[in-house]
Parts: C-alpha cells; sequence; structure tokens
C-alpha cells in the first residue's frame, strides 16, 4: 500500500511509501533477461528518464519502479513524457523529507542530485550550500538497498567546490557504500564530443556493485560535432512550448549590434551609450551572448534574469523554450508543463537525453559483457572500497 503526501513542505515530516521487509535480505542479481528495475531520485523533467525507456538490447530493457522530485511542474512533465501509461509511483517531496528506509528496492539507481551549489555560474558554496549535502540521501539508499548499479550525475563545478573536498566526499562516500562498496568510473563528460549540439561538461560518476566483478568504461566520443542552427532546423509548427519571449525595442536593438557568437561586452565598441550596459561587478560571459551557428551552442543553464535566455544568431531574439529542448536533444513531442519561467528552469537543469542514453547503453553492454570502444576516465576508475570516507 503507498502512502505519500503531495506537496513539499506540508507538516508532516515523513513519508511512509512501502513497508516492504529490508531488501538486503534478497540481495539482487542480474536477471537472465527480461527487465532490469530502475529507481531514480532527484529525477529532473525526464533528460534521463526518457533515454532510460529507450535503452534496450536483445536480452534486457530498463523498467522504472520509483521516481522523486520536488517541484510539482517537474513532476507532472515527468509523468506525462516518462510514465505516460503506467502506473509507476512517482513522490513529489523535498528528499530531507522521504522516508528514504522504506523508498521501494530496485536493481539499478539513478541519481541527479541537484547541482545548484556547485556550479561554475555564481557563488559556488559545495557541501556547505542548501542543496550541497543532498547526495547524502542517495547513499542511504545505496547502503540499503544494495542496488547492481548507480549511475550520478552533477556539474563541472563540483570538482572545485569546497578546495576539491565536496568531490572527494561524495567520490568516496558512494565508492564504501553499501554491503560490498562500488567499483566507479568518474569522468567529466563534454557532450558535444558525443554529438550534442551543446557545450555542456558534467561529471558522470557510474558505480558497479563491487561484488559483480565490473568495471564501467567511458565509451569512446562519436567525433560527430553537431551546430546548433543544425538543431534548430525544422521544428514543427505543431510543437509545443515555442511561446516568444516578450523583448523591448531596446534589447532588440541592442541586439542589433552583437555579431553571431559574441556577447554584449565583446560588442561594446560599436554600441550606442544609451544600449551599453552599466554593470560594475563581474561581466559574465553569457549576457545577451549569441549562438554561433557553425557551432554547438553553449550551456543551456535554468535560471538568470535580463540577457541570460540564449540568444539566436540571426533574428534579434531570445530562444523559445522549444529550441531550447531541442539543444538538450529533448524530442519534439516531449511537452513540458508548467509556466514558461518554469519550463524554462526544467529544460535548463536536465540532462541531454541523448547524452544520457549513450552512457546508459554503454552500461548496458557492460553489465551484459558485452566491448565496447572506450577511453580512459578523465577523473579515474575507484576499485569498491578502496576510499578514506564519512558516515552517514
Amino acid at each position: 500500500m503507498h502512502n505519500h503526501i503531495q506537496k513539499a513542505g506540508s507538516l508532516e515530516r515523513k513519508i511512509n511509501i512501502n513497508s516492504a521487509a529490508n531488501p538486503t535480505d534478497n540481495l539482487s542479481r542480474i536477471p537472465a533477461a527480461g527487465a532490469i528495475r530502475v529507481a531514480e531520485m532527484f529525477s529532473g523533467p525526464g533528460g534521463i528518464g526518457i533515454a532510460l525507456n529507450r535503452t534496450r538490447s536483445d536480452k534486457h530493457h530498463f523498467e522504472h519502479v520509483w521516481a522523486t522530485d520536488y517541484d510539482a511542474d517537474t513532476m507532472r512533465t515527468y509523468k506525462a513524457n516518462v510514465l505516460k501509461g503506467t502506473d509507476v509511483p512517482f513522490f513529489l517531496s523535498d528528499v530531507r523529507d522521504l522516508d528514504i528506509d522504506s523508498l521501494p528496492a530496485a536493481e539499478g539507481f539513478l541519481y541527479g542530485f541537484p547541482c545548484n551549489d556547485f556550479s561554475l555560474v555564481g557563488e559556488s558554496k559545495g557541501l556547505d550550500g542548501h542543496f550541497g549535502g543532498l547526495f547524502s540521501y542517495g547513499v542511504r539508499y545505496i547502503n540499503r538497498v544494495n542496488p547492481l548499479f548507480f549511475l550520478a550525475e552533477n556539474v563541472s563545478g563540483l570538482s572545485s567546490a569546497n578546495e576539491g573536498k565536496a568531490f572527494e566526499t561524495i567520490l568516496a562516500s558512494l565508492n564504501n557504500a553499501g554491503q560490498f562498496g562500488y567499483n566507479i568510473t568518474a569522468h567529466l563528460y563534454k557532450f558535444e564530443d558525443y554529438g550534442v549540439p551543446q557545450a555542456r561538461h558534467r561529471y558522470i560518476l557510474v558505480g558497479l556493485r563491487g561484488d559483480l566483478g565490473l568495471e564501467f568504461k567511458v565509451p569512446k566520443p562519436s567525433g560527430v560535432i553537431k551546430t546548433c542552427a543544425e538543431a534548430l532546423k525544422n521544428i514543427p509548427s505543431t510543437a509545443l512550448n515555442q511561446e516568444p519571449t516578450r523583448q523591448s525595442s531596446t534589447v532588440v536593438r541592442r541586439l542589433s549590434y552583437i555579431q553571431p557568437g559574441e556577447n554584449i561586452w565583446q560588442a561594446e565598441d560599436r554600441l550606442p551609450p544609451e544600449l551599453r550596459l552599466n554593470v560594475k561587478g563581474a561581466r559574465l560571459s553569457q549576457i545577451y551572448r549569441k549562438l554561433d551557428p557553425n557551432k554547438p551552442a553553449y550551456t543551456v543553464t535554468g535560471s538568470g534574469g535580463g540577457g541570460t535566455h540564449i540568444y539566436h544568431w540571426s533574428e534579434n531574439r531570445a530562444l523559445t523554450n522549444r529550441e531550447r529542448a531541442r539543444l538538450q536533444t529533448f524530442p519534439d513531442d516531449f511537452v513540458f508543463l508548467g509556466s514558461k519561467e518554469s519550463v524554462r528552469k526544467q529544460i535548463g537543469m536536465a540532462v541531454p537525453c541523448d547524452g544520457a542514453q549513450l552512457i546508459l547503453e554503454a552500461l548496458l553492454k557492460t553489465i551484459e559483457g558485452q566491448v565496447y570502444e572506450y577511453v580512459s576516465p578523465s577523473v579515474g576508475f575507484f576499485e569498491a572500497k578502496s576510499k578514506d570516507f564519512p558516515k552517514f
């Protein structure tokens, strides 16, 4: 019987989701064929979730057991796209209000813990920030369930947070999690090297339970570079989330002086005085930055004020959310729910679908013992229980 609250912030502090017996009593094994059951914490709108649905072999496919996130619009989007036509439960809650000890068991665990306090854009607070310690809730789930594998994702700024101590703490904690620990392959993926039309750099940690004797290999980049101009071609008129951003005549005039690939600071000498920005602090490179049509886009973000919306190279306007979703490789029939700004946030916080899929396909090949081309991990490979770690 499922018993869960539907809004974070309720006076009730715990969510009793499932009263099943301790799943460590029945340690999961790789099934000979069929579904590999997966749970997803901090799900976001479904970049990884859609990739999971699309990843399959002749022997295996992935299947969701549950998912959770704290944002109501994100939940609606995920359920309408990733879980469409299923009765898989989605638990809407701040992870700190979940009863981790009663979450249903799964054979795999996806874990894109919040990146807000590890981002290179703005102040980096690392483990000291509001979101920095949330990774530990995933560790607690792994400690209890001992899944066959986990996949953890975070931004490139993770390595520098707390002078590198945040990354070390997270890596060591996951390396020692569960009964057997996890063989971890840690790599900074540059998704533009894999055909994603966006320069998006993310740390992905893939862990395989220590008793399995398996090592995940980083799939070799495809060598295919897809430009943002290619990515934004032929969007169907029927595709949703194409509402234009309302821009003042001043913004339109300002953009007219900025060349493709430039930001406002690079065009400053050409701008009339009334169109210049009076900024005394840091000059962020994304401000009124136009795309270069001959290159992948710069990183799609989920928040920011004026001048941060990603701008078309020739049309002197901000991109629509559907165009931003194209840069994140979401299919055109993936519908984002919520206000325009909520959708912008969801898209910017997601993992590119195609990038997630190539990693999940390599993971499935590893589980099945298949060979594929690979490269050395940028951070390294860490054998299970090989690092010192803090207890939770």
